[in-house]
């Protein structure tokens, strides 16, 4: 019966989204502000019912109610209680129920924090998520029920959830990436809704860079904690395979990027207002891409929920209506879309737009990467294998291009830039760089690499360009002190934005071209070295976890003799399904990580297995973090609540204006 009432009250999310939808925007649309009032109120509505809903779910999980369809697939008896309540999201149904849960969240988020803002914008924005709630709940009741029982005879006990899922990285990962993919949905209803009003000012790029900031934020976090997960649990020690189910966050991120700049200069300087739509519109996309690849059948793979082409197809229906109507709304309204202001050929402007440019070429050859051999098998049911090879030599060398304006954006001004004044501002700084890029790798790890001095070299770029812009822009102040207190979060969310993105290139070239491995067979008391470290293999022993029986190898390790901590990779065998699964054994550091994966045990209690040692790869997350540090900062931005005050008053006279048409 419980089930039931979540199978209810997910019906009632589905009602109330479709008044959501429909008479707030329709009120907007006629100056009814009865009408629209009733935006917030059934936005609340929509997530209460929602949050009921899975929250009856995951009580099925706890309870071990295998009568539920999706709780037999993905949970176990023997499951421990913190894969219980995760294995929500391990399947398709529950996992698309989460979705849809958070986009609730954020349309809750939008209603409570937009009291500043015109009631008639207000609605439309909450309208067009009102739209989105109500296609994705009919998707769920059409084709993924997630409380579908099992009748008459329900089993004993559940499948288990898939041994990779049973780990901590599937408990943050997939709900942080989706917070991330499902803010760009309040983006995207911010740029429909300036769309539909005709109102494409500063004022509505302002409502929207909050919003757009702290979607790229949590998508950057997202993707990164993805990253690290592959990284120490699929056993080969690498943080990204361009996987095509983890590139579409990546086409996200980058459409989401060339997105928060956009709004920056639409804001202050009144033009891209085209390009800013676009990319709202683009954002959005790709994060339907990622939904529409993950549940239609197209893969079958760690990350695939679904295998049932209905459902693709459903969620391609969405992706053509709700994009190609954007799309359509975008052609009609392209006349409010020209700029007042012009700008020169050298200008922060222009270099702007080329990072802006090489971000969607940069997102459009993932794409094509990514979906190329799924439609070249659909039409020729040939397979055909597009790996790094193809992204890194297209891929890495935008990056390359992009890095280089990065670094000479913020010094420019808007407008017009002095050809000479630039050429002084950055000429120092570029020969700085390059000599940083030959010595630091030499001085720390003893060995010259092309690509290595490469990425130094360009992150030594971003560092001395952010150095010698703040130092410009405190000049003329009395003190250093003051001057840096009289910049905005906004500039300062920036300048961390780009210095994570320097932090991570030294992770990425570093660990790229310096990592070494081996795969050996080691018998207890051998051992194997691997430049100054040796890894001496001890003996494994049995143990019983909750869920499984595993072997674990005991491995000592020193570096030039002297002894660091025992390292414990795993072999496991989990009851439910006997299933295999390796645990791998890490010793993390700042500077580099020893890494250890158990393979099979062969004859005379010998082991075979591989080694690692990998430079600075903690620093790839760490530029992450301090990424998303950036974007967090820009959207507390002070000068955001400061207008508050106006902008109510601006509400207020648009209500006032509106009441003779009510009556």
């Amino acid at each position: 019966m419980i089930p039931e009432l979540g199978q209810f009250s997910l019906i009632l999310a589905f009602c109330l989204s479709i008044l959501l939808g429909t008479l707030p925007i329709i009120g907007a649309a006629r100056g009814n502000v009865l009408w629209m009032n009733l935006a917030r109120p059934l936005a609340a509505g929509v997530f209460v019912f929602l949050g009921i809903s899975i929250s009856i779910l995951a009580y099925a999980f706890v309870t071990d109610d295998f009568s539920v369809q999706i709780v037999a697939a993905q949970s176990n008896s023997l499951l421990p209680m913190r894969y219980k309540l995760t294995a929500l999201w391990g399947g398709h149904e529950g996992s698309f129920l989460l979705w849809t849960f958070m986009l609730a969240g954020w349309m809750l988020a939008v209603s409570i924090y937009s009291k500043s803002m015109p009631i008639e914008f207000v609605s439309r924005v909450l309208g067009v998520l009102g739209m989105l709630c109500f296609a994705y709940i009919l998707f769920m009741l059409a084709t993924s029920n997630p409380f579908m029982r099992i009748v008459p005879l329900p089993p004993a006990d559940g499948s288990d959830l898939n041994t990779a899922l049973q780990d901590f990285g599937f408990i943050v990962h997939p709900p942080t990436l989706y917070m991330g993919y499902v803010g760009f949905s309040v983006v995207f209803a911010f740029a429909i809704a300036a769309l539909l009003s005709g109102r494409l000012d500063a004022a509505w790029a302002r409502w929207s860079r909050p919003w757009a900031n702290v979607s790229w934020a949590v998508l950057t976090i997202g993707i990164a904690l993805g990253s690290w997960w592959a990284y120490y649990e699929l056993g080969w020690g690498g943080w990204w395979a361009w996987d095509p189910v983890e590139n579409p966050p990546l086409i996200t991120w980058l459409f989401g990027t060339a997105l928060v700049h956009s709004l920056a200069v639409t804001e202050k300087r009144g033009v891209f207002k085209s390009w800013t739509v676009l990319l709202a519109i683009l954002a959005f996309s790709g994060s339907l891409l990622g939904t529409f690849i993950t549940r239609s059948g197209l893969l079958t793979s760690v990350h695939a929920f679904a295998s049932d082409p209905t459902r693709g197809v459903f969620i391609l229906g969405i992706l053509g209506i709700a994009v190609g109507g954007s799309l359509l709304l975008y052609a009609i309204r392209a006349p409010l879309m020209k700029s007042e202001f012009g700008f020169g050929l050298v200008s922060r402007e222009v270099f702007i737009l080329i990072n802006n440019v090489l971000l969607v070429v940069s997102a459009a050859s993932v794409f094509l990467g990514t979906l190329f051999p799924m439609v070249y098998q659909a039409l020729t049911d040939d397979l055909i294998s597009i790996g790094p090879p193809y992204f890194n030599a297209i891929f890495v060398p935008l990056m390359m291009i992009l890095v280089l304006f990065l670094g000479i954006g913020p010094m420019s001004r808007w407008k017009r830039t002095s050809t000479t004044y630039l050429l002084q501002q950055v000429a120092r700084v570029a020969v700085a760089s390059l000599v940083i890029g030959v010595v630091l790798p030499l001085i720390v790890l003893f060995e010259f690499s092309l690509s290595a001095t490469i990425s130094v070299a360009l992150a030594a770029w971003i560092v001395l360009t952010i150095a010698k812009d703040i130092a410009n822009k405190t000049a003329n102040k009395k003190s250093f002190a003051k001057g840096l207190r009289s910049l905005s979060l906004s500039y300062y969310g920036m300048q961390f934005a780009h210095a994570g993105i320097a932090v991570m290139l030294i992770g990425v070239g570093l660990t790229s071209y310096f990592s070494s491995e081996r795969s050996v067979l080691l018998a207890p008391g051998e051992s194997v070295a691997l430049g100054s470290y040796s890894f001496q293999f001890e003996g494994s022993e049995s143990m019983r976890g909750p869920n499984y029986i595993a072997d674990r190898a005991t491995m000592r390790v020193t570096r030039n003799g002297a002894p660091l901590p025992n390292l414990y990779p795993e072999r496991r065998i989990y009851l439910a399904t006997g299933t295999p699964s390796t645990e791998m054994a890490i010793d993390a550091g700042f500077f580099r990580d020893l890494f250890i994966t158990l393979g099979e045990e062969k004859e005379n209690d010998a082991w075979t297995m591989t080694v690692y040692v990998k430079p600075f790869v903690r620093w790839i997350w760490l530029g992450s973090i301090f990424m998303a540090l950036g974007g967090t900062v820009a959207a507390a931005d002070k000068r955001y609540r400061r207008l508050r005050q106006r902008k109510q008053d601006q509400a207020k006279e648009t209500l006032t204006s509106m009441e003779p048409s009510v009556s």
